[in-house]
């Protein structure tokens, strides 16, 4: 137990050092389930030791989460405060950074209709359109991080003893995150580097085009011309580095909107807003998606896909070795955050504008000429295999390899 504390003091050290890279004099928001007690008490600790101004905690629960769906009334669902969202807005303008522990449940929406998920969802998504364009030009600092809770823990390890289940978790999450390195921090900003090093060849290359091929997957992916290649950290818009989602094994950018041809399934589960989907796939023409199927989960899909207009259309390639400390773990996790770093993924909606030469300037006119979307939903899901080709089309139409057997074929 005594070991446990003190890998998580090394988690919580990482998160203010690595993952929000808390400046002197910051505000700190913190976003956490109420089963993450002792790591978010450390983490402001953390906070504060850095010289935070000063750190608030915004304390979620599941349970409180589903009761609005089983209690509230109907038109209640399509209710957003707006003073929450104005608040978010104003932290962002006045250079706080935000720290969001996002561990939903997998079935916390299990038995609910998916309709009042999607309303709440977008009701939810049209209050905070504002701030999340500040999120997604990385206005500010932010970062996304994973703790165990027994419902999460008890969906990924079900087949482990219950009591078991949460200190599988942990130990999962310690691993991926490095914690386990004698200097977890050092690990981390060499791990920065190697995806910096990755990003740097891609956007020498200035591919035209990616072509995806897979079982059940034959997919032709244009890329706008100006678009930048990113990933491990970013900077907001001071230049203060930061790790949007610890973990990330990520690399990305944008696709052209229009410029999405062929057909493309899934190799993961998708937890969309607490209810899983599974088993799907897409075909797209001309950027648009024509035609969907789900085995699982159909109806949450469906209302995924009718949001708005630019939920039909991409807004992020990523790609990911299968060969990668998480998808080596061999487990799905059913959260996203996760799952997307085992696995090559795609994002369905609003893309990073940041992705972009000069990008965060554009307006949304702007951005929609250069071959952005816009949306109030960016999704990413996993269709990254050991069986995924990915050949990379140059300008001048010659063609080589990026990836072979879910792996680069590309030399960093």
């Amino acid at each position: 137990m005594d070991n446990f504390y003190v890998n998580l003091e090394k988690y919580a050290e990482l998160v203010i050092q690595i993952g929000v890279n808390l400046q002197k004099g910051q505000d700190l928001l913190i976003e956490s389930p109420m089963e993450s007690l002792d790591l978010t008490r450390l983490i402001v600790k953390k906070a504060y030791e850095a010289g935070a101004n000063f750190v608030q905690v915004h304390w979620q629960d599941d349970f409180i989460t589903r009761s609005r769906f089983m209690n509230a009334s109907d038109e209640a669902i399509d209710y957003y405060p707006e003073w929450y969202a104005s608040m978010l807005e104003r932290f962002a303008q006045n250079g706080g950074a935000l720290l969001h522990i996002k561990v939903p449940d997998p079935d916390l929406y299990k038995g609910i209709d998916a309709e009042l998920v999607a309303r709440a969802s977008k009701a939810a998504s049209t209050a905070r359109a504002t701030y999340q364009q500040y999120v997604r030009t990385s206005k500010f600092s932010w970062c996304l991080i994973k703790a165990p809770t027994q419902a999460w823990a008890s969906k990924v390890f079900a087949d482990l003893p219950e009591e078991q289940r949460v200190e599988a978790m942990w130990d999962a999450i310690f691993h991926m995150n490095r914690v386990y390195k004698e200097n977890p921090v050092a690990a981390w900003r060499e791990h920065i580097k190697q995806l910096q090093r990755m990003r740097q060849v891609l956007n020498e290359k200035k591919y035209a085009a990616l072509q995806y091929r897979a079982p059940g997957t034959d997919l032709r992916v244009e890329l706008p011309e100006g678009h930048i290649w990113l990933g491990g950290d970013k900077g907001n818009e001071t230049g203060v580095r930061f790790v949007a989602n610890m973990p990330t094994e990520e690399v990305f950018t944008m696709p052209k909107r229009t410029g999405v041809n062929g057909t493309v399934t899934s190799t993961k589960p998708l937890n969309v807003n607490g209810a899983i989907v599974d088993k799907f796939s897409f075909r797209f023409e001309d950027g648009q998606i024509v035609d969907y199927a789900a085995e699982v989960g159909y109806e949450h899909l469906d209302s995924l896909m009718n949001m708005d207009e630019g939920s039909r259309y991409l807004g992020e390639v990523a790609l990911v070795p299968f060969d990668s400390p998480i998808s080596n773990l061999n487990r799905i996790f059913y959260n996203t955050g996760i799952d997307e770093n085992a696995s090559c993924h795609l994002a369905l909606g609003s893309c990073y504008p940041i992705n972009l030469t000069n990008g965060a300037k554009l307006s949304k006119e702007e951005l929609s000429e250069r071959g952005g979307n816009t949306s109030l939903i960016h999704v990413d899901f996993m269709m990254g295999s050991a069986d995924l080709d990915i050949d990379g089309v140059l300008s001048d139409g010659t063609v080589e390899a990026v990836f072979r057997k879910g792996n680069w074929a590309l030399q960093f």
